[in-house]
């Protein structure tokens, strides 16, 4: 098989995108190059890749296979371009994380702050994602590194543990749970609950949990942020579960009472998700250093899953 490396970029933006018109504008080709290099790809590797009508393109089964090892592909050229890049230090590249909501919203900000203050030559994308997502996204090579909390089933992967954070159930002062700590969340499920928005990890966490024991999450108001959670709880709107680091950070300028869950799963297990740590470029070890500041070095740390 001949093709080069344009061909792949060229189907992954294809395949990240609707339509194969702005996958080409993505690769800075003509609709009718795009297609041409495509229809090439598919007779080198003498199947169907793409299914095409008026609505646009959708990957056949090969195609899926092909965009994740197109994927890998290029995130492994961008692996040995960083790699020699001022000789492969951490002062140059580019990371892509997939978190969740906790750290996406608050502790990455603060590490990644003073990590990048450090590094003008670093460049980051990060992406808030769903548990699943993260796992898969570390596996296909959409991402240099996952953050996750709680149980993580990553066959293919290198887990590493660095933080325990707690749920736990924000109050406003005076409320009916206030003083029934610990609390179930069926306890809970009585009341107005504060929410997450739509496709948060934390939100769909909960309810799936709710859907578990056969209650309904009752969300009065969703909101961007655990700070708005605990504003809205504050002026009596309802409650909300959020991260204990959360509530404490809060509750310092807040009128809040923190109560503990009754529940197993309210315990969560922050740990990082990479596919190889001693493949990934400097700079990606570099911030996994930072997060794990009392570990040994990270490819010591690193366990299979």
């Amino acid at each position: 098989m001949h093709f080069d490396l344009a061909d792949l970029r060229l189907f992954i933006h294809i395949g990240e995108s609707p339509s194969l018109t702005q996958g080409a504008r993505r690769a800075f080709l003509s609709p009718a190059a795009a297609s041409a290099r495509i229809k090439a790809l598919e007779s080198q590797f003498e199947t169907r890749l793409l299914y095409r009508d008026s609505r646009g393109v959708e990957l056949t089964p090969a195609g899926q296979r092909l965009l994740k090892h197109a994927r890998l592909v290029m995130r492994q050229v961008e692996y040995l371009k960083s790699e020699f890049t001022n000789y492969g230090t951490d002062s140059a590249g580019h990371i892509r994380i997939f978190a969740n909501t906790t750290a996406v919203t608050e502790f990455l900000p603060e590490v990644l702050a003073g990590f990048l203050a450090q590094r003008p030559g670093v460049t980051v994308d990060l992406q808030e994602r769903l548990s699943r997502d993260i796992v898969r996204g570390v596996l296909d090579g959409s991402s240099d590194m996952g953050i996750i909390a709680g149980p993580v089933e990553a066959a293919g992967l290198q887990v590493m543990h660095f933080s325990t954070d707690r749920l736990v159930l924000a109050v406003p002062v005076g409320h009916d749970l206030a003083s029934q700590s610990p609390v179930t969340l069926k306890q809970t499920l009585t009341f107005q609950h504060i929410g997450l928005h739509e496709g948060s990890t934390l939100l769909s966490f909960l309810r799936d949990h709710v859907e578990r024991i056969g209650q309904h999450l009752s969300l009065r108001i969703q909101v961007s942020s655990f700070e708005a959670i605990c504003r809205m709880v504050e002026a009596g709107v309802g409650i909300g579960i959020i991260p204990e680091s959360a509530a404490v950070r809060h509750s310092r300028t807040m009128n809040l009472v923190t109560v503990q869950l009754d529940e197993p799963w309210a315990i969560r297990e922050r740990s990082i998700l990479v596919r190889e740590l001693d493949a990934l470029p400097g700079t990606v070890r570099a911030l996994i250093a930072t997060l794990m500041p009392d570990a040994e070095p990270p490819s010591a740390t690193a366990a299979d899953a």
